[in-house]
């Protein structure tokens, strides 16, 4: 199939791209390198420098007829959608939809939708959070997330587009983008072999659902080979604390790092952990990684990387 992935040139998006190559696929990718890295794509790829809000789209979906289509790109700084709320809705929603738009004229068949868990759902009422949680978003990211699941269930209404909307959890490993607030994997394992001290915000005990990028390239595989609509939780089902993330991946490299902490972020979530039996059910997908093996691959990466940058 000819695909495009948007934000391809990311972290999770180059991975997805890798899997697609291997399986035969015509792979295409939009990214404005915002956040994403060039040197992330495998040779094969074909690589547009495009933001996703341009009018450029439609003409580059008229000339290549793209079937299916991953979207990745997005404003996905949770503090930034907090502070520049428009901004977050300017890429998020109006970027999606000029891509929609393009897609629906132009022979879009499918969409697979990086979506959100823990954004959406908020504060937990019970854990594991399933589909079927209550909506209780605290910041415009989970908003917006929440509402292109919304027009991707119009455009199917509308024109007949299946998607499947996939609600990552935390999502750690190889290529993670260091800087910014979501990549805390990253941010602790840099800081670490570069010698710098990292910092833990609040106490601590907050715990997230960390769901290594292998399984999350699975669960897209699973998706393309669905045959109708969907939205399913990508996790593991299994809360870490920051702390026990600290002291993990402190051990892969240097168990005599100090433990810092310092004051909590305002409004930060404090538990978030998602339910995958509905992924199992519909898609057929289960985490394999577990958090301290994924961790260990993602820091022996890092460390590589590390050491080739010093040598260039």
């Amino acid at each position: 199939m000819k695909i495009l992935v948007t934000g391809g040139a990311g972290f999770i998006g180059s991975h997805i791209c890798d899997a697609l190559l291997e399986q035969g696929h015509i792979v295409h990718v939009v990214d404005d390198l915002s956040g994403g890295r060039r040197e992330n794509l495998a040779p094969g790829v074909v690589f547009h420098h495009l933001d996703i809000r341009e009018s450029a789209i439609h003409d580059l979906f008229e000339s290549e007829r793209f079937e299916v289509m991953i979207h990745h790109a997005a404003q996905m700084d949770v503090r930034r959608s907090v502070s520049d709320p428009s901004f977050d809705a300017d890429v998020n929603i109006r970027g999606f939809l000029n891509l929609m738009e393009a897609g629906r004229q132009h022979g879009l068949q499918k969409v697979i939708f990086a979506s959100t868990g823990g954004a959406i759902y908020g504060e937990p009422e019970y854990v594991p959070q399933d589909e079927a949680h209550p909506y209780r978003p605290l910041s415009p990211y989970g908003i917006t997330k929440r509402t292109t699941e919304l027009y991707l269930y119009y455009y199917e209404q509308q024109y007949q587009i299946p998607y499947v909307a996939l609600r990552y959890a935390n999502i750690y490993g190889p290529r993670q983008n260091p800087h910014g607030e979501a990549g805390v994997v990253a941010i602790f394992t840099q800081r670490m072999l570069r010698g710098s001290q990292p910092v833990i915000y609040g106490d601590g005990h907050q715990t997230r659902d960390f769901v290594y990028v292998g399984d999350v390239v699975r669960a897209n595989l699973a998706a393309l080979s669905y045959p109708g609509t969907a939205i399913v939780n990508i996790g593991t089902g299994v809360e870490t604390s920051v702390n026990t993330l600290f002291r993990t991946i402190r051990a892969y490299i240097d168990p005599a790092v100090d433990e810092i902490h310092a004051e909590g972020k305002p409004g930060e979530q404090m538990r978030s952990v998602l339910s995958y039996a509905h992924a199992q059910q519909e898609i057929g997908w289960t985490p394999t990684v577990d958090v301290k093996q994924g961790l260990g691959r993602t820091v022996d990466w890092f460390r590589e990387f590390e050491a080739t940058s010093e040598a260039v």
